[in-house]
């Protein structure tokens, strides 16, 4: 008889043990014991939005300064219009039932007949069908294991009755569930965007070139393969393309709302998502019939909810945990130690990147490692001046590469489920498609062009409006480069820094005081304006007209020096019955009204 699992102890990695402990030891000793005491947590594999909420309240109670050990300091970053307003948090969810949706009804097996009939007459076509169909389903449900369960067991079979080896057909079925996270409106892209604060809509069409490229590698791949191995190809077949393509013709509808949603009725991100969630309840429950509306879709609809409100969960206290690091600009203290050891060149620093994203990505689940990595890496991919895009590309590639990477990537694992293999079978399998992944990921990071091709015109359109209106073009710097601030973004070129300084319009020259000022009075004058001005500018300093010896100064005096009287002599009094002294004379009183008035007149 058999032991119980209860009474036989699970068996443990001594190798793994050893890192975490060497790891939670460095930490300890570094950073002393609380972060230790998260990581370790962590590592035991407690739940990562406790992880990050408890460490967020940790980390405001031991603030250095007094006044700030509150919870409340937790809330700014949840509750600003960037994440609570986000219409993000409504299209997770409704994307996310989409999914499930198409993962409960036959849409793999309508997939793979359309592209059975669209390519299977090219070299290694099945190949590529596994390509396509994986990444659109990935797509349509947002996770690869949904991915390698549904096209896995439909293909499989094909694979190798048309005389694919077992190690190709393993390899392709376990990394093609990743390929649809680097396509438009992959749920990856959209957490990313909300995180790192990138234009969703742009963030859409940005990822086409780089999601096509990674696509024609691995299509490229294939065909190699299947002229290889000599597999025969199918012979083109226009009816079976039309009668596929029929049958598949309400779910391709999905693409079209969604182009036709964007484009042209202008609809926001959460609005499209609730059409299509509309649409495919429609479609798959009266349309199909695949789904029972009354009995599958609460089911369904609890599964999809309890994925999405993770997901939001995860981001809520992640950005609980981001509003302390930023206030302690800790960010700031590794750039310095890294620029200290040298590494202060952008391609140092992808190197850095990847490999950390990498290594995440392998221990972490999916939306878990972006959730953590962005936060980290936002603040240094702005000190280097890097693309919003070209750093969300290479956050998404990581991902898909992570997932296939052994001895940890989720894609084996699932694999094995799905095919009643051992893990360490799949290694050697999927190393060429690892290689693959490896490539795209090098090009598309040393090559930042390919993630901003689709968005250097509404760069353009956007520096075209700011020159207009003559403002910097802060819209435009959005779209170029990572913004640590992005309610105050900075320039993203040497060329941008000279024209706008600090990220505002050069100060106007300062007007020379003393050219203004005009030239002195000559000594003698009287009552012309420049007497006046100085008399007026004597009462704005604060300090009172001068007076010569024996003066008494009325009110009525100080009166008659600024209506015209000039620095005249003020030792007199001001009787009605004396005489006006001689116009040129530099003393002379303003007795009357009529001499006032003449005064006043320039007689």
């Amino acid at each position: 008889m058999s032991a119980s699992p209860s009474s036989k102890p699970q068996k443990t990695n001594p190798v793994g043990v050893g890192i975490a402990g060497a790891i939670v030891l460095v930490l300890g000793i570094v950073g002393g014991i609380i972060p230790a005491l998260v990581i370790l947590l962590a590592l035991m594999g407690t739940p990562l939005f406790a992880v990050m909420g408890g460490a967020s309240e940790l980390a405001w109670l031991h603030h250095p300064d007094p006044n700030l050990n509150h919870f409340r300091f937790i809330a700014p970053r949840v509750l600003d219009d960037h994440f609570a307003g986000s219409p993000i948090l409504v299209t997770i969810p409704l994307f996310t039932f989409v999914g499930y949706v198409l993962a409960r009804a036959k849409t793999a097996a309508r997939l793979v007949r359309f592209s059975t009939a669209l390519v299977g007459w090219i070299p290694g076509g099945l190949a590529i069908v596994c390509v396509i169909a994986s990444a659109v389903f990935t797509l349509l449900t947002g996770g690869s294991g949904v991915t390698i369960i549904a096209i896995g067991g439909l293909l499989l079979p094909a694979l190798k009755k048309e005389g694919y080896s077992d190690k190709f057909s393993l390899g392709l079925l376990s990394s093609g569930g990743s390929l649809g996270l680097l396509l438009p409106f992959a749920v990856p892209l959209f957490v990313y965007a909300i995180l790192a604060g990138v234009d969703v809509d742009a963030a859409m069409v940005a990822v086409i070139p780089p999601g096509l490229f990674v696509l024609f590698l691995f299509s490229g791949y294939a065909i190699y393969v299947g002229w290889r191995d000599k597999i025969p190809t199918k012979r083109f077949d226009p009816v079976e393309l039309g009668v596929s393509f029929w049958e598949l013709k309400w779910e391709v509808g999905i693409f079209a709302i969604m182009g036709l949603g964007i484009k042209v009725f202008q609809l926001n991100i959460d609005e499209l998502a609730g059409v299509v969630a509309f649409y495919t309840i429609i479609i798959e429950c009266f349309v199909y019939k695949d789904i029972r509306f009354r009995k599958d879709i609460p089911r369904v609809a609890k599964s999809a909810m309890v994925m999405a409100g993770a997901i939001i969960l995860i981001l809520t206290m992640a950005n609980a945990l981001v509003n302390y690091v930023s206030d302690q600009k800790i960010p700031d203290q590794i750039f310095n130690f890294l620029a200290s050891l040298g590494l202060n060149k952008d391609w140092q620093f992808l190197i850095i990147m990847n490999v950390f994203l990498l290594v995440l990505g392998m221990v972490m689940e999916g939306f878990s490692a972006i959730f953590v990595a962005v936060p980290l890496i936002i603040p240094f991919a702005a000190r280097f001046h890097l693309g919003p895009f070209h750093v969300g590309m290479i956050f998404l590639l990581n991902l898909e590469l992570a997932f296939c990477m052994p001895p940890l990537g989720l894609n084996l694992f699932i694999a094995s489920f799905r095919f009643n293999r051992p893990a360490t079978s799949l290694y050697r399998p999927i190393l060429p498609f690892i290689g693959i992944l490896t490539v795209a990921l090098l090009v598309i990071s040393y090559v930042p062009g390919i993630s901003s091709l689709m968005v250097r015109g509404r760069i353009a359109e956007e520096r075209e409006k700011a020159e207009k209106k003559g403002d910097p073009p802060r819209e435009a710097w959005l779209l170029e480069c990572v913004q640590e601030d992005r309610l105050n973004p900075k320039p993203c070129t040497k060329e941008d820094e000279a024209k706008y300084p600090d990220g505002k319009l050069p100060q106007t020259t300062t007007p020379d005081p003393a050219a203004d000022a005009g030239p002195e009075p000559d000594a003698g004058t009287s009552g012309d304006d420049d007497d006046l001005l100085k008399m007026m500018a004597a009462g704005d300093g604060g300090g009172a007209p001068s007076k010569e010896a024996g003066s008494a100064e009325s009110d009525d005096d100080l009166m008659k020096k600024m209506m015209g009287g000039g620095d005249g002599d003020a030792g007199a009094s001001g009787d009605a019955g004396a005489k006006p002294a001689p116009s040129a004379a530099p003393s002379g009183k303003i007795d009357t009204d009529d001499d006032l008035m003449k005064k006043m007149m320039g007689q």
